[in-house]
């Protein structure tokens, strides 16, 4: 079982070159490519920020380009992305070709886009069904993530788009096509309120589940900590992965967890997240 992580955390203090630089010496196998700078947005006025970056600029392909060289002479692969999100902004939707085209130019094999959080599967495949043809073209694979929305009244999340394993199953099958698969995010699934859990949701899913999010939380906040430390329990979870013959990347999202390191000592972070990742993939092996 291979491993990967999002480089977010580590490239808003470093860079993308020196974070995936820093994760192949660190031991992962892969890198997940974030690609939020693309098109960030103001979640008040939900307009977006005019920020010079690489992924929005005129020469976003050579800069995708340049960190697949940097992986692959380090000798590690993108393995997924993530887009953009929410895709319910016009301005984020204009971008998700943009980041299917640098997934396909990064080496990756998915590229990881949210549903709008209030549509039903009948609607969202609009959306899916538009961007299909391309990612076809580019040869990505689309994958829809499990959602959630927050009711300020009973403090706790609640339903959204994907929450569940019979709505996500209804949201891949609808399209129906080899090019569009589920990322199962753990942390998501795991919230009270919402889903009905991560272990009944990878066996609604089976050979749809293609790749993941791995972070830990407090069964009541989406707090993308590093697994072992809060409160979800893996070993079931990672059974059923087994059970359904998972094949894809053991992927960590714990995006928070490095907030408490600096530029002087974020290396430490980075392979206390490998060794995280590592006893994952070791339960899953050893099963």
């Amino acid at each position: 079982m291979k491993t990967s992580s999002e480089i977010n955390s580590a490239a808003k203090r470093i860079g993308e070159e020196r974070t995936i630089d820093m994760m192949a010496r660190a031991g992962f196998d892969a890198w997940d490519f974030s690609m939020f700078d693309m098109c960030k947005i103001d979640w008040k006025t939900k307009l977006p920020i005019q920020e010079e970056n690489p992924l929005n600029g005129t020469d976003y392909l050579n800069f995708a380009r340049k960190l697949k060289t940097i992986g692959l002479d380090n000798g590690i692969v993108c393995n997924q992305s993530h887009a953009p999100f929410p895709v319910a902004v016009p301005a984020v939707r204009s971008y998700l070709k943009r980041a299917i085209e640098c997934t396909a130019e990064a080496g990756g094999e998915i590229c990881i886009i949210h549903p709008d959080n209030n549509k039903n599967a009948e609607q969202n495949a609009e959306m899916y069904a538009e961007l299909l043809p391309f990612a076809k073209s580019c040869g990505v694979k689309i994958a829809t993530e499990n959602m959630f929305n927050w009711d300020m009244e009973k403090n706790e999340s609640s339903f959204a788009a994907c929450a569940t394993g019979e709505d996500f199953k209804k949201h891949i099958d609808i399209i129906n096509d080899d090019f569009f698969v589920a990322c199962l995010d753990l942390g998501h699934a795991e919230m009270r309120g919402s889903g009905d859990g991560a272990v009944n949701m990878i066996r609604a899913l089976g050979h749809r589940l293609q790749a993941l999010h791995i972070h830990d939380n407090d069964h009541w906040h989406d707090k993308h900590q590093i697994p072992f430390s809060m409160n979800i329990d893996f070993d079931p979870i990672v059974k059923t992965l087994k059970e359904i013959n998972y094949q894809g990347y053991f992927t960590l999202e714990a995006d928070t967890f490095l907030r408490d390191y600096n530029t002087d000592n974020i290396f430490d972070g980075v392979l206390k997240l490998k060794e995280s990742a590592k006893k994952l993939a070791d339960m899953y092996e050893q099963l």
